[in-house]
């Protein structure tokens, strides 16, 4: 099932977004689907014409394009880029003309309009303000109506009933004053153009600003994107040619020279070098490649010079995947999203509730003339409501967020993911693979016979096991130059061993207890198992025809910065739990090195699941880190799981966070980069309820007994633009916090 994404268009408040959802839910064919309303993006899953997503968006009277590849986003940045210039010139030409309107009448130029001067140069403001209008808020106006055709109120409603109410009301005054001289008191002689205009340049000022700001938060998935070159030198026929990297397919040769970036997946299939992966990992130091090994799209080559077939192109390459993933987590959202979302789909509705009833309250409590007050305030009322700060609040923070842990190396899937990563308790990690390098080694053996008899045996059964340990016995072989010999029926027990015929013996390889179920007695090993065990070896027991022969000892080796990262998670107030399937003794012995305190061993991988289970029991909240492919129920178990890879060999796993580097620093990098998001969001829902809790009230005149000031109509634009300037300015905060 395809992921399509699209820009969107005319996408101005969380009520914009409310109607392209309800538009989405009712079309057909479309399974399932995301917005992101701070970069104006949709993420939609179909096996459908993706032409009925667009559809879907016009029909809720919003535009809507399919981006393809990356010349559409580039074309969609520079449309960005020009929307801003526009938008910052029709605001800087609205506050020009109302700030010289407003001048005017502060300073006693405007003439008594029950005079024929007056009532001119009041008909010529009223002409000027409505071409200001319609030059600088033409597109407000008509997605209100558009809103109103579709019976969904949002923010462009707002404005356009507000500064519509100033124009229509200051009109009808000159009407008024015209058909009926003397009518009218002198306290509600004045007109309100030149507000609606100061309103509107001040809400167009902070879109601008806002655009411009948002423009930057997503910085980190601009830098993956331009990893990839947009030409390759490919190799044909003896002959170099430089391509474009869309010109690409698999099997294709081509030359990377030193220092140049990788332009596509491939194999390498003459030379070495060191490659800088960093961008993609966030592994600091680079990579050695040799013949045979994978490289992947957008890393840096070293001082060598490669000659790589491709194996990938467009968007099955890791980095199509890497940021893919990283454009679908920007577009979820974590429940606090969700909560402010419930809260926007009835924002405007009952600010236009409260307007009617400040207007009302005005009417019946205020002095002669009281129609005047009550036209300001509720105007007002309308004016400084900010449903935008709201529906930025969550998706700006997640945006820079999930763009901020992809420059580590972390891929975080979903919203919940980040949400939930801030409440962890305990981190349960798997030894092999996670704490150790996961390339474990023979390093010792005992052995009451021949041992190159014996090591011929074992590794003739275990070249047909995938196990690790398995593969450390067939290299263990090679490295003693004995020969491999056929094996019939073989057979593996999960977590247990292996058997099979060989050379006419039975031979059964496995651990301790699985031996002594088998019926084989290992007394006269034990005090050697006592000694590999105490020094954190693994062990691999052998029978021939149910005889105990070869005691093997495994070492894999731990990571260097293990012992560090451990202790990173506990200064984050978490515990560490060390999963293992080695005896108690070994895995206490690797678990003391890296200073964690908590083991539990002799785990089958069947059963990794269940004690996750039992830990949940206890009221923890549990990570869990593992490999992603044997781990997987564990994974999926975990209220989150980090899957672990292996620098860009990894493939985008389905765990809630995927770790490109093989370190548990990412794991507390996560962990940090989710607290401090969730922090963010926040302050930002904090700071705008906090804004429109405090600022509804003073417009409708709550202040007035005590002051005798009613809120500046103008002035309520600024605040309501200022706000959602304030909350994109917090979210950016974010490319610079701390994360540990």
């Amino acid at each position: 099932m395809a992921v399509y994404q699209f820009s969107l268009q005319n996408v101005r408040c969380a009520g914009c977004v409310r109607s392209i959802e309800k538009s989405l839910r009712q079309a057909e064919g479309i399974d399932d689907f995301a917005i992101n309303f701070a970069d104006r993006t949709a993420s939609v899953q179909t096996e459908a014409d993706p032409d009925i997503v667009v559809r879907a968006v016009e029909a809720a009277g919003y535009g809507a394009e399919l981006m393809r590849d990356q010349d559409d986003y580039d074309a969609r940045a520079e449309q960005e880029r020009q929307a801003y210039r526009k938008t910052l010139g029709k605001s800087l030409v609205a506050l020009f003309v109302g700030a010289g309107l407003m001048l005017a009448m502060l300073s006693g130029w405007m003439p008594d309009l029950h005079t024929r001067n007056g009532m001119l140069q009041g008909v010529a403001m009223g002409i000027v303000t409505l071409a200001i209008m319609a030059y600088s808020a033409g597109h407000i106006y008509k997605a209100a109506w558009q809103g109103l055709f579709h019976g969904d109120l949002n923010m462009d409603t707002l404005i356009a009933l507000g500064t519509g109410t100033a124009w229509i009301y200051s009109t009808g005054l000159l009407i008024a004053t015209a058909l009926m001289p003397g009518v009218m008191p002198d306290a509600a002689m004045h007109l309100y153009y030149e507000a609606a205009v100061m309103i509107l340049g001040f809400i167009l000022l902070g879109q601008a600003l806002e655009s411009r700001a948002r423009g930057s938060t997503n910085d980190a998935l601009r830098k993956l994107l331009n990893l990839q070159p947009r030409e390759a030198l490919r190799i044909r026929d003896g002959e170099s040619t430089r391509v474009p990297v869309a010109m690409l397919q698999p099997g294709d040769l081509v030359r990377i020279r030193p220092g140049e970036q990788v332009p596509v997946d491939g194999v390498v299939k003459e030379g070495s070098s060191h490659l800088d992966e960093s961008m993609l990992t966030g592994e600091p130091l680079p990579v050695k490649r040799v013949e045979g090994d994978r490289v992947t799209g957008g890393t840096v080559n070293g001082s060598g010079s490669l000659l790589v077939e491709v194996s990938a192109v467009g968007q099955k390459t890791v980095l199509a995947q890497i940021v893919a993933t990283v454009r679908e987590a920007q577009n979820a959202k974590p429940a606090l999203g969700r909560l402010a979302d419930r809260i926007a789909a009835v924002f405007v509705p009952v600010v236009i509730l409260i307007s009617v009833l400040t207007a009302t309250l005005w009417l019946w409590l205020a002095p002669a003339p009281a129609w005047p007050y009550a036209i300001v305030a509720a105007l007002t009322v309308l004016i400084v409501a900010c449903p935008c700060a709201l529906g930025l609040a969550t998706p700006m923070s997640v945006m820079v967020g999930v763009g901020r842990a992809a420059e580590h190396g972390i891929l975080i899937r979903n919203g919940d993911a980040l949400q939930q990563a801030r409440s962890i308790t305990t981190v349960v990690v798997d030894k092999t693979g996670t704490l150790t390098e996961g390339k474990p080694a023979v390093v010792d053996l005992y052995t009451d016979g021949e041992t190159a008899e014996w090591l011929q045996l074992a590794a003739s059964v275990e070249q047909h096991s995938e196990h690790p340990l398995a593969q450390a016995v067939v290299d263990y072989a090679h490295e003693q130059n004995v020969t491999l010999l056929a094996s019939d029926g073989f057979n593996a027990t999960a977590g247990n061993g292996v058997s099979a015929q060989v050379a006419g013996r039975e031979v059964l390889m496995g651990n301790h207890d699985w031996m002594r179920h088998q019926g084989v007695d290992t007394t006269g090993f034990e005090a050697h198992a006592g000694t590999f065990s105490s020094a954190g070896h693994s062990l691999i027991w052998m029978a021939v025809d149910r005889r105990l022969v070869l005691l093997l000892a495994i070492a894999d080796r731990l990571r260097e910065d293990s012992a560090a990262a451990v202790e990173q998670l506990h200064r984050q107030g978490l515990e560490v739990v060390m999963l293992s399937g080695d005896n108690a003794r070994t895995a206490n012995a690797i678990a003391k090195q890296v200073g964690i305190e908590r083991v539990i061993a002799e785990v089958k991988p069947e059963q990794k699941q269940a004690v996750i289970r039992d830990l949940q029991a206890e009221g923890k909240i549990v990570a869990m880190v593992g490999d992603g492919i044997n781990d997987a129920p564990a994974l999926a178990q975990a209220d989150i799981g980090y899957a672990m890879g292996s620098g860009t060999d990894v493939a985008i796993s389905s765990a809630d966070v995927t770790l490109m580097r093989s370190s548990l620093h990412s794991v507390a990098a996560a962990i940090g980069i989710s607290r401090a998001t969730v922090r963010n969001i926040k302050q930002n829902l904090f700071g705008a309820f906090l804004y429109n809790s405090l600022a509804i009230p003073v417009a409708a005149g709550v202040l007035y007994p005590w002051t005798g000031l009613l809120l500046n109509p103008a002035i309520a634009g600024a605040a309501m633009a200022l706000s959602s300037v304030t909350v994109v300015a917090n979210a950016r905060r974010l490319q610079h916090a701390k994360i540990n």
